[in-house]
């Protein structure tokens, strides 16, 4: 045997049986620690998923029932589902709800935003207490020096219903084709209401009314834009925001839509240099209706309608009164004045069994309307200086003059006084005028047209109608001698005076005829009364019983409307009408500066004089109709005979609640 290994020594079988009993011993012990870890695991693993379903059947129970938590009945429902699930709440097992809405973020991830006024989404978070696990008592022993022998589960499930019925009303603007002319306009009147300047061009212009906007987008982003919690339409709606704040926001969102709003963008940039820094809440133009979900603003806003409600809107806060240029050959040369009154109500969203319900209450009415408009102005009458004019009133005038002179006892040439008057002593003779006066006052004003839903019918998809009921503009119309100031510095009826036409004075005169001599400081206006012409009159009523319309197949909500026009009958025509017709009144001697009441009596003997002078005076009024109507309100996209109301219904997904976290 080799030296070398002559000192080696194996160990025998007994010495080895000593050191696998050993390893033995450790891998059974490994084994069963890790069973007892699996066991462990799986153990709290199905608490957790018992808790979860406790608390998926509650959310779910609660939303089917129509839960809420401003009554209370969205807790009560997920407490009896979860004791019918074996989980009684107590002081170790509890349920609670939270109510809110889903909002996507700009993640685009889908989150719940609690909002207890909004029944949209619901939240239910089960917790309860078992006995711990031997690792987590183990972990906490070391993490903490103390061994917990309790673990608390939590589950959290959140639900919503399936998109329900939802209905959509929109006025559309009338303004579809924007030319050079019509953007002069434009450019006066919108920069006239923001009390500034504006220079659009054309393309300028049509890019807003060819361009739209999604209006959940434009809330979305003004949210981020004005850190207001995502979600939080309601109070995005009630914020009072600069309207340069609105625009710069709408340029975002159209910006993401690519070049094609590209005109659409340019023409804001150079609205909003003119705008100021006027504050506005968009409630006051765009309604939700009172616990409609987020989900029912996701539609289409045209662009023009929406800015334009912005400046009509702007224009309530600045008090600023527009004057636009009005042209009419022979006629007038001047300019009107234009305020908003009241804004427009664009588009009005929420659920139509609400609005049936209640079809005229604030919170549940889906209710539309146009703007309340006032426009004025003043005409001179240059018409009646003319040659013909001139021959047929002092044809008139003439004999009118001795008449007057005999009732009025001015003239009296049978005694010894009209004797002395013509030599020695003055007396009193009449002196008449026509037209005194150098222009006259017209104002017209626009009451909103106005729509609300009042039925639906949902029996499918494919077979469904949305009842409205509409009511065209009423206008009025007011003519004669207007303090246009006060006109419009409030939003209160305005207060009209005759316009004198005639007026039948008095004037101290001596000496004979060919040499007689009148002292005009001596003259005393509508001593003998007088001519007037006062119109303070409405065509078409408010109070008319409303026109109602059903829309069949009105199309899906976000999609185009169906639309449908309300007109109100001959109103243009009426109002050509009541200008034409102009009606002068005979005033009574007063004895003093004023005018009185009306005179019967000598009625008949002025018929000539009021004849000519109202063909004259209905002649130059009426040509004013059109170029005030066309060159101005349809311009804006206003039209005071008709008005386009568009439709939209979406019947719903139906089935079940479903879990949506």
């Amino acid at each position: 045997m080799s030296p070398r290994l002559s000192g080696i020594r194996f160990s025998g079988p007994r010495q080895q049986r000593g050191a696998i009993g050993l390893m033995a011993v450790v891998v059974l012990g490994m084994v069963l620690i890790f069973m007892l870890l699996v066991v462990d695991s799986g153990r709290l693993y199905l608490e957790q998923r018992k808790l979860q379903r406790v608390a998926d059947m509650a959310v779910l129970e609660t939303i089917s029932r129509g839960g809420s938590c401003v009554t209370g009945t969205a807790l009560t429902y997920a407490k009896d589902s979860a004791t019918r699930n074996s989980f009684i709440p107590g002081a170790v097992q509890q349920v609670s709800t939270t109510c809110g809405t889903l909002v996507t973020g700009s993640d685009n991830l889908r989150t719940f935003k609690a909002d207890n006024s909004q029944t949209e989404a619901i939240r239910v978070i089960a917790t309860t207490t078992v006995p711990t696990s031997v690792a987590g008592g183990l972990w906490s022993m070391f993490s903490t020096g103390k061994f917990n022998f309790d673990t608390h589960l939590t589950a959290s499930a959140v639900g919503a219903a399936p998109k329900g019925l939802l209905a959509q009303l929109t006025i559309r603007s009338t303004a579809v084709n924007i030319d050079s002319a019509k953007s002069q306009v434009l450019n006066a009147l919108w920069g006239g209401l923001l009390g500034g300047s504006l220079n659009l061009s054309a393309a300028g212009w049509q890019g807003l009314v060819d361009s739209k906007i999604n209006l959940l987008s434009y809330l979305d982003q003004l949210a981020i834009d004005l850190n207001i919690n995502a979600g939080s339409y309601t109070d995005v709606l009630n914020t009072k925001i600069q309207l340069t704040k609105l625009i710069d926001t709408a340029i975002k969102v159209l910006t993401l839509n690519g070049n094609t709003t590209s005109v659409a963008v340019d023409g804001l940039l150079g609205l909003k240099a003119a705008v100021g820094s006027i504050q506005v809440k968009l409630a006051d133009i765009l309604k939700l209706q009172t616990g409609t979900s987020g989900a029912g603003l996701d539609t289409n806003l045209n662009v023009f309608q929406l800015v334009e409600a912005f400046v009509q809107l702007a224009n309530i806060n600045n008090g600023v009164v527009a004057t636009v240029p009005l042209n009419v050959p022979g006629v007038i040369n001047g300019v009107v004045k234009l305020k908003v009154i009241e804004p427009p109500q664009l588009s009005a969203i929420g659920d139509p069994a609400k609005a049936k319900a209640n079809p005229t209450d604030p919170a549940s009415r889906i209710y539309v309307r146009t703007a309340q408009l006032r426009a004025g102005v003043s005409i001179s009458l240059p018409v009646l200086d003319t040659p013909a004019v001139a021959y047929v009133l002092n044809n008139l005038v003439g004999p009118l003059t001795n008449t007057l002179n005999s009732l009025l006892s001015l003239n009296l040439a049978a005694t010894l006084e009209s004797v002395l008057c013509l030599v020695i002593l003055p007396c009193k003779q009449t002196d008449l005028k026509v037209l005194p006066a150098s222009k006259i006052d017209i104002i017209l004003e626009l009451a909103s047209a106005n729509s609300y839903v009042t039925d639906y019918s949902c029996p499918s998809t494919t077979t469904k109608s949305l009842t409205v009921a509409n009511n065209a503009a009423l206008v009025k119309v007011k003519f004669g001698s207007i303090d246009m100031t006060n006109a419009f510095s409030s939003t209160g009826d305005v207060t009209i005076k005759p316009l004198p036409i005639v007026d039948i004075g008095s004037v101290t005169c001596s000496g004979l005829v060919l040499f007689k001599v009148c002292d005009p400081k001596t003259r005393v206006p509508f001593y003998g009364g007088g001519i007037g012409l006062m119109v303070d009159t409405s065509i078409g009523s408010l109070t008319a019983p409303y026109q109602t319309h059903t829309y069949n197949q009105p199309p899906e909500v976000k999609q185009e409307p169906l639309f449908f026009t309300v007109e109100a009958k001959d109103l243009v025509g009426t109002l050509k009408t009541t200008l034409q017709g102009i009606k002068l009144a005979v005033y009574k001697p007063t004895g003093t500066s004023a005018l009185g009441n009306l005179l019967v009596g000598i009625g008949n003997i002025l018929n000539g004089l009021i004849t000519a002078i109202s063909n004259i005076i209905g002649t130059l009024l009426s040509p004013i109709v059109d170029p005030l109507l066309n060159n101005i309100l349809n311009v804006l996209g206003i039209t005071i005979d008709k008005v386009d109301i568009g439709a939209n219904l979406s019947c719903g997904q139906g089935g079940r609640a479903q879990l949506v976290l």
